[in-house]
């Protein structure tokens, strides 16, 4: 079998294209490569350039046209939202000091957080929380001078504390032991 320079051109177009679209993850060289493809096949039924060239051109459109849904969809997921996203726009106390550039420590809710932020922040101010990345928090400074804790209660404040009655000795000495 030999080939054609037609079908030379538009096998190292096609692969070309394969290896554009491995290279990347945003579908960019897959729609090319169905184009090289259509345009690969059709060397066989004619050496017409200008019939493989619009064969290319349409193939490619049509299939451009058909996974752009497909394309949009992947493009745009939306992240996950966890319940750590709920911190965002509340108030923590910086614990250890942050500089720019340089991770700190401050405490939200009775808990210990790695964090940023573009302005310096001394141990003990009080710092909004702007984003969440993983396990780090971007924060800003509330005010310089140091402010009382942040009023959002702990887990241990919010839940009033459940001390179970004792039983009278009455009831104690009724019971009878159950038998298995």
């Amino acid at each position: 079998m030999t080939f054609t320079t037609a079908q030379f051109v538009w096998l190292l177009l096609l692969i070309a294209s394969i290896v554009l679209e491995a290279a990347t993850v945003n579908l960019v060289g897959i729609w090319f490569a169905i184009g090289a493809g259509a345009a690969l096949i059709t060397t066989a039924f004619t050496g017409s350039w200008t019939v493989q060239f619009i064969v290319f051109g349409v193939v490619s459109a049509v299939a451009v046209i058909a996974t752009k849904p497909l394309a949009q969809k992947l493009r745009h997921r939306r992240p996950v939202p966890t319940n750590a996203d709920l911190n965002v726009g509340r108030k923590a106390r910086v614990i250890a000091a942050i500089q720019p550039g340089a991770a700190g420590r401050v405490r939200l809710d009775g808990v210990d957080w790695q964090a940023y932020s573009g302005e310096a922040l001394e141990e003990g101010a009080l710092c909004e929380v702007l984003d969440i990345d993983g396990a780090t928090l971007l924060v800003k400074p509330l005010s310089a001078a140091k402010a009382p804790e942040p009023s959002s209660p702990t887990i241990e404040e919010a839940a009033p504390e459940e001390t179970p009655e004792p039983e009278a000795p009455e009831a104690e000495a009724s019971r009878e032991p159950v038998v298995v």
